[in-house]
């Protein structure tokens, strides 16, 4: 296994890297203690976990496919992309997928190969397949802006396994083929961003760690390609994770690496607010979740928020990419809303969101319910429990109709925050509505 894999692995198992070379060597006994954190970190029965330990079986390493970014040649990365798409399409190895766990581990390592690693000579490609030219590029393109579509519409339960094996049956295939240079790099950004979609929909799904192989797969994929600006897309992407798993000073390296990224390559107005938005919601982050009050980064999100806002009204170019068309205009009101909340100018918040709900349509359809669920926070810190519990309640039968355990989840989590108010007969009545709709 690469030194990478090894280490982030040996990470999830809260084992040094020495240890865990030592296991793969038969050198030292694996104690029962990490044989069930292996069985739940790989999502797999303890008894096979045994198999595995006495070599009855086969250990399927590749179905633990860590990005590697040590080699950055086309035949590495159309290899390690080709089996992770495999791995997810396999029913007798995607739950191991599906079971990995988000490792912050990776991502320094990651951040560091993107700035520093050396760009690739030529994105020309020789493979055993066909010619491929810029038309099927543009298929590839094309699909993902409709993935995308559903993905708002629908949820990601709705599109992953159609997204995966999209992947799988028509990208590799192109990606094993011939082309040349333009062609080649042109192909590989077309690959970052239907992967990054793939990652996405783990992400709504839940499986975090599965997300964070795709969201790695598509940076690399990118770095292959020379395309900064898709790059910026990935970790503006990253950033929303670290974002909600609370991960606040990720969050804000990511972000400030997304923005880094952008200005190098001089992106339009619009993409600089869409990155600077989410630095200043992780910054925000930061601030609420300090030990102590932290004036000077509650100052930094206010600076930012107004430097998106003039980006912002700078309008679209003819060099915004198709990705940057989705930061809409409710969206950079909607995060300012967030990002007020976090450090406490919670009137400032709650004006934000009731804008934005207003203007969301269908095509939305997720961002609008979330949207309601971000509310909470701002009535709450207004004292307005009743409306809290409005805003969230509203949001409850539209969220079975989509398939995103990750609006679930927000709204469990607002439950969860009704505590001190439990002896009311609003909470008690809310929390009964809420297990009588989550069952059904």
């Amino acid at each position: 296994m690469a030194a990478s894999s090894a280490a982030i692995i040996s990470a999830a198992l809260w084992v040094s890297s020495t240890t865990w070379s030592r296991w793969e060597r038969g050198r030292q006994e694996i104690r029962p203690v990490y044989r069930a954190r292996m069985a739940e970190v790989f999502g797999v029965d303890p008894a096979e976990v045994e198999r595995w330990i006495e070599g009855t079986a086969p250990v399927d390493t590749e179905a633990w496919l860590i990005p590697d970014f040590s080699d950055l040649s086309l035949g590495a990365t159309v290899e390690t992309v080709g089996r992770l798409w495999r791995c997810d399409v396999d029913p007798e190895r995607r739950h191991v997928l599906a079971a990995l766990p988000f490792v912050p581990a990776a991502l320094g390592g990651w951040l560091s190969e993107w700035s520093y690693g050396a760009p690739v000579a030529s994105a020309a490609y020789q493979g055993s397949g066909a010619v491929v030219g810029l038309s099927d590029v543009r298929r590839i393109k094309e699909t993902r802006e409709v993935f995308s579509q559903m993905d708002h519409r629908f949820g990601a339960g709705a599109i992953r396994p159609a997204v995966v094996d999209y992947l799988h049956s028509t990208v590799e295939p192109l990606l094993r083929g011939r082309y040349d240079d333009k062609v080649g790099a042109a192909l590989m950004t077309a690959a970052a961003g239907m992967t990054l979609q793939a990652g996405w929909t783990a992400f709504d799904l839940g499986r975090n760690g599965q997300a964070q192989h795709y969201f790695g797969q598509a940076l690399k994929l990118a770095k292959v390609a020379g395309d900064s600006l898709t790059g910026a897309w990935v970790l503006t992407t990253m950033t929303i994770q670290a974002l909600y798993l609370e991960q606040p000073s990720w969050a804000v390296r990511l972000a400030r690496a997304a923005v880094d990224t952008a200005q190098r390559a001089q992106a339009p107005p619009r993409v600089m607010a869409q990155l600077l938005s989410r630095e200043a919601w992780a910054t925000a982050l930061q601030v609420h979740m300090s030990d102590a009050g932290d004036g000077h980064g509650a100052k930094r999100v206010e600076q930012l928020l107004a430097e998106v806002e003039r980006l912002y009204a700078q309008g679209a170019t003819d060099r915004d990419p198709a990705w940057g068309a989705w930061f809409e205009p409710t969206e950079p009101v909607a995060e300012a809303g967030i990002c007020w909340s976090l450090i406490g100018d919670h009137r400032r918040s709650a004006a934000c969101v009731e804008a934005v709900l207003r203007e969301y349509g269908e095509r939305r359809f997720r961002s609008a319910q979330l949207s309601r669920v971000s509310a909470v926070d701002a009535y709450l810190g207004l004292g307005e429990l009743e409306q809290a519990i409005d805003s969230v309640r509203t949001a409850i039968p539209m969220a079975r109709s989509l398939t995103s355990p990750r609006l679930v989840g927000r709204i469990q989590k607002f439950s969860d925050r009704l505590e001190p108010y439990s002896a009311t007969i609003q909470v008690r009545e809310f929390r009964a509505y809420l297990d009588r709709e989550l069952v059904s």
